[in-house]
């Protein structure tokens, strides 16, 4: 059988959406780089209300948000303001360290904000774990059709077609959108794969696929994704890291002691500030949600 795992997700009710985390968990540490894999939505939060997600702090990592539906105003600590929208990819490049907030546009919130898209994080190479941090949106991103789908290369190269989006491991990263009756071969190129339906139905070669579960691939294998009414499938993966990677709250690294030293840190007010978002942060927690797993 070509599908090797599958992980269903913690699900975190947060008022008015919910947030579905299947990386990291017990039964899956990893999938290529990304070691950290949310989906939130489909949901419209009441009038006048919207997300608001206080600065916090990132080490070692790349945080990549996508969304389906909706709107977020992301700050960060170099100072960036970005309006993140469908079809834009944006990458913070956390390294030595970042600060950012993510918070629902003032335009959005009048009519009730949409939320509904994918938040996951990618692990850096060891050796680039303390570059200087860094943020891009990226909106011109290669589209591929095939038979009845229309694919969005958001990150590494796949169909043929390479996304300029930074990598700084071997990754793929696509949105498949199937009509109904549609289908298209998944690359078998990466040395981890895994997909997701965040939307409608879709079968991997023949195996029908469980809303918001994460099925990983057997490496190698040539399969098709395919949908008899139309649905919406993610697929993630790439290199497989040979080092393991320890996460704790928001913050990931190959070394426990830089996480203690980035807990001192932020309990400390050693990081920099958000611009235009000065006034409220997220408290170190003493018990985070997100922990490392064996």
């Amino acid at each position: 059988m070509s599908i090797t795992q599958t992980v269903t997700p913690v699900t975190h009710d947060l008022g008015g959406f919910q947030v579905r985390r299947a990386v990291p968990s017990p039964e899956c540490r990893m999938v290529g780089p990304f070691v950290f894999i949310d989906q939130f939505g489909p949901a419209r939060l009441e009038t006048g209300e919207g997300m608001d997600v206080r600065p916090h702090p990132h080490i070692n990592l790349a945080t990549v948000t996508w969304l389906f539906e909706g709107a977020i105003d992301h700050r960060d600590s170099l100072g960036t303001f970005s309006t993140i929208h469908p079809g834009t990819v944006n990458l913070m490049t956390a390294g030595k360290g970042i600060v950012h907030s993510e918070r629902s546009p003032q335009s959005e919130r009048a009519s009730g904000p949409a939320m509904y898209g994918m938040q996951t994080w990618l692990a850096l190479p060891e050796a680039l774990e303390e570059i200087d941090p860094a943020f891009e949106a990226i909106s011109d991103l290669p589209v591929v059709e095939d038979s009845g789908a229309s694919a969005t290369v958001i990150m590494g190269q796949l169909w043929g077609a390479r996304a300029a989006t930074t990598t700084h491991a071997e990754t793929i990263y696509a949105e498949i959108n199937l009509q109904a009756g549609g289908t298209i071969p998944i690359d078998a190129e990466a040395d981890e794969r895994a997909v997701m339906l965040v939307g409608g139905d879709a079968t991997l070669g023949g195996d029908r696929l469980e809303l918001y579960t994460l099925y990983l691939i057997r490496p190698g294998d040539a399969m098709a994704l395919a949908s008899d009414k139309g649905g919406k499938v993610m697929l993630m993966g790439g290199e497989a890291f040979p080092e393991r990677r320890h996460v704790w709250w928001n913050f990931v690294s190959s070394r426990r002691d830089r996480i203690n030293q980035a807990k001192e840190d932020w309990r400390e007010g050693r990081f920099a500030k958000v611009p235009g978002d000065e006034e409220e942060f997220i408290p170190l927690p003493d018990k985070p949600k997100t922990v490392s797993y064996p």
